[in-house]
């Protein structure tokens, strides 16, 4: 037997340790506290950081301390670093092609469409960081000698409660559109199966994302979501993730400081997006501006 048969024989596996991202570095729960992830047959996986409401806040802050280098990048810089992020996919498929079929049950085949579809999933949206001024933007025509031109603007911080069975394409699907656009997103992963989410974490922090443009959040979503939808500094949250009961008890703590509020509904994650979410966290500046007049004739331009 030689020395490297030996050595395979009496290795010890390495288990990997998931960590949350936040503030582009990779802390664990403020509280230390970790639950068991198993895959659809009950087989154990992996300890998931169990995320306090103290590790809620410092997600916020950080998607803040984010927002204005992020929303103020150009949109074609956006689209190379989300292209960058499926690129960085790309040459890690095979992990996420394993971790997506533990997570959802599915066959390795099944898991790797799931994956494609969704590096496909960011190259899209990537397409659009620097076309969607053009199609909800414009000139609007006035009965005076005014320009008025409105221009969309990103939201600001938004709380992404992720979907709960696509753990990875409904992942992808609704953190990509959010940032896509300028906004800075804290996202809460699937609470049954968020080792897809945690993992992307580590994709993108090797993507150019600059630090707290996404932050992710694992544990148990109604503890982690109640402290954000009443966070006074997040200015929207997507419920994609939510049920019924959850979803309306955070759109009333969202009330409170006038949150952005999408609510959950049935959505073929499979298919390609239109723009609604691309739209659902913009807002529109609206500019006048006086035409004046050129010369002694008093035309206008």
């Amino acid at each position: 037997m030689s020395a490297v048969e030996k050595s395979e024989q009496q290795r010890l596996s390495v288990f990997k340790t998931y960590k949350l991202y936040v503030g582009g570095k990779f802390p664990r729960s403020e509280s230390g506290r970790v639950y068991e992830v198993s895959d659809s047959k009950g087989k154990w996986l992996a300890n998931a950081p169990l995320s306090s409401r103290k590790d809620a806040r410092d997600a916020v802050v950080a998607a803040r301390k984010a927002f204005g280098g992020w929303s103020g990048a150009t949109a074609y810089n956006r689209g190379q670093i989300l292209y960058r992020v499926a690129e960085m996919l790309e040459g890690r498929k095979e992990q996420f092609v394993r971790e997506v079929a533990d997570a959802e049950g599915l066959s390795k085949s099944k898991a790797a469409a799931v994956v494609d579809a969704a590096i496909d999933r960011w190259v899209w949206y990537a397409g659009w960081t620097d076309k969607i001024a053009q199609v909800v933007g414009g000139g609007n025509p006035v009965a005076g000698p005014f320009f008025n031109l409105s221009s969309p603007e990103p939201t600001g911080v938004v709380v992404v409660l992720a979907p709960q069975e696509s753990s990875f394409l409904g992942l992808v699907s609704v953190i990509a559109p959010v940032i896509a656009t300028g906004n800075t997103a804290i996202v809460i992963a699937s609470e049954k199966s968020p080792l897809p989410a945690l993992s992307l974490g580590e994709v993108l922090a090797t993507s150019d994302l600059p630090g707290g443009v996404v932050n992710v959040l694992s544990g148990r979503t109604a503890e982690i979501s109640a402290p954000l939808a009443a966070h006074q500094d997040v200015n929207a949250i997507d419920l994609a993730g939510a049920d019924d009961v959850l979803a309306k008890e955070l759109e009333i703590a969202a009330a409170d400081n006038l949150k952005r509020v999408l609510r959950p509904q049935p959505v073929d994650y499979s298919v390609t997006p239109g723009i609604e979410r691309l739209t659902a966290f913009l807002e529109t500046k609206t500019v006048w501006h006086p035409t004046g007049s050129l010369g002694a004739s008093g035309s206008s331009y």
